[in-house]
């Protein structure tokens, strides 16, 4: 029987939802590309204006999703809205698309209308002040010049959580401004696996007596570093019409299906870091070009969450990047712009996977240690949230963490706590995204080993296009059309599980180190 609602919805009201919502998107568009020159391009002394800017369009798009308006569209269309998405059939297609937009966009309009434009001004201003003070504070190495700003930050997104819903613990609030469908018991579910099952295989990585091998020792120039990541992207599919490569002093990716542009920062010590951190990176853009250009300025044109998001950047990274088939075709590249490294396929494997106990960067991480980086971030961050751990106490807790979970201790701050750009950005809840797209990742990966014939055989004779078409058509082409979940079964026919990403680090490591 139809609802009340469904008797007086206007004829066109999803039509000026999606017009409405398509504003609201461009304005997160523009304050993106702000961003993107903030880190890359802009002169050092133009953040008072760019703060500016940033706050007036963070206002402007909470305003517009906050709107009485948006709410009245939302009511007339939910209460219309069809029957449940079986995704069966071509004939439940547009039925199904137009229920998703209403939950996407009313799950951003409940949470947003909770919160007062003023504090998303005040958050936006101190975001991008914040970025400078944390530049200089860790090319400085002063953690006491960055914990003022950190302390506000803090105070802001609790307040911010407040808001949003106070009968809740704020950490899981914000968690869920980056992974919505996966909730926060899962995420420590999955970090407490990892925890318990990696360390016990980094101890018998350590016991191995096996010495992988590492050639490259010396010197590397940073130009010839930019050709070799030119190089990777080239061989890996880059479409260079819609993205640019730059760098930054943290490595990044964002923009839209018609634009997604990668960072990338060069140490002249670890020409593999910059590589490495190149593909993660193009992971995130295809990812983005992959989204459907019909749909954009719509949720179905916008990734499904960072989780998800992640999945893609540590899939090309860990799954592709780190393959020996990778490498059997790749390493004549690095012969080329370093002539003097002696390294073949086998070499540039095994140094692209040694495991580094005492490596004190989570970016220039293996696939083993990395997860407890994001353990012990995850840790710190939860406690400044929840108030249980005091700003001026996160370098000794860091500090502590680090040697109980990899055995080393950072001689400074620059290499510790201030290594990360996140917390510059207010980003609290997103550090757990990264081991849930490593997971992902491989789950995602073992399915389309399943479905595509020989894909180290593709991968070798650089035929990356059905690797490529596989993700878009199982992943990329849905934007937020299912809940992570959802897509996680349809594009694997397997619910989210540890298993794959455990099977692949057992089985690669275990040959590798002989274990």
């Amino acid at each position: 029987m139809a609802t009340e609602a469904a008797t007086t919805e206007t004829p066109d009201a999803y039509e000026e939802l999606l017009e409405r919502y398509g504003r609201i998107a461009g304005v997160g568009d523009a304050a993106s590309v702000l961003h993107w020159d903030q880190e890359v391009m802009m002169p050092e002394g133009g953040t008072p204006a760019r703060s500016r800017q940033l706050a007036a369009l963070s206002a402007v798009r909470h305003d517009l999703l906050t709107d009485d308006r948006t709410g009245e569209l939302l009511d007339e269309l939910s209460g219309a809205a069809p029957a449940a998405d079986t995704g069966d059939t071509d004939a439940d297609e547009p039925s199904g698309e137009r229920a998703a937009v209403v939950r996407e966009v009313r799950r951003q309009h409940e949470r947003a209308a909770r919160v007062p434009t003023e504090l998303v001004e005040a958050i936006s201003r101190t975001t991008s002040e914040a970025l400078p003070v944390w530049e200089e504070a860790k090319a400085e190495d002063e953690f006491d010049s960055f914990a003022p700003v950190l302390e506000e930050l803090v105070a802001l997104k609790r307040e911010y959580a407040e808001h949003v819903d106070p009968d809740r613990p704020p950490y899981e609030v914000l968690f869920e401004d980056y992974e919505p469908y996966l909730d926060l018991d899962t995420a420590e579910r999955i970090l407490e696996t990892l925890r318990e099952e990696l360390v016990p295989l980094i101890e018998r990585v350590s016991d191995s007596d096996v010495e992988l091998a590492d050639p490259f020792t010396g010197s590397y120039d940073a130009d010839a570093q930019e050709a070799l990541a030119r190089d990777a992207l080239d061989t890996l599919g880059y479409d260079w019409e819609r993205g640019r490569l730059d760098t930054a002093p943290h490595p990044f990716s964002t923009g839209t299906p018609f634009d997604a542009r990668v960072t990338t920062r060069f140490d002249e010590s670890d020409p593999l870091g910059a590589l490495m951190s190149t593909i993660h990176e193009f992971g995130h853009a295809t990812y983005t070009h992959g989204l459907p250009d019909d749909g954009y300025g719509t949720p179905l044109g916008e990734n499904r969450d960072l989780s998800v998001h992640e999945s893609q950047s540590r899939l090309w990274e860990n799954h592709v990047g780190r393959s020996e088939a990778f490498w059997e075709l790749f390493a004549p590249r690095v012969r080329e712009r370093f002539p003097d490294v002696d390294a073949g396929p086998r070499e540039c494997y095994e140094v692209a996977n040694r495991v580094y106990e005492d490596n004190l960067v989570r970016v220039e991480a293996d696939e083993l240690t990395y997860h407890m980086h994001i353990v012990l971030r995850f840790e710190i961050e939860r406690d400044l949230i929840r108030g249980d751990l005091d700003v001026a106490e996160v370098p000794r807790v860091w500090n502590e963490k680090m040697d109980e979970y990899l055995g080393v201790r950072p001689d400074a701050d620059s290499e510790g706590c201030l290594q990360d750009i996140h917390w510059s950005h207010g980003s609290f809840g997103y550090f757990p995204t990264y081991s849930l797209g490593s997971v992902l990742a491989a789950q995602l990966h073992a399915a389309a080993e399943r479905d595509l014939d020989d894909l180290d055989g593709q991968v070798r004779e650089a035929e990356f296009g059905p690797l490529h078409e596989w993700l878009t058509e199982r992943v990329h082409r849905h934007g937020q059309r299912y809940t992570t979940p959802e897509l996680i079964e349809r594009a694997t026919d397997e619910p989210f599980s540890a298993e794959p990403f455990l099977d692949h680090v057992e089985t690669k490591f275990g040959a590798l180190y002989d274990l």
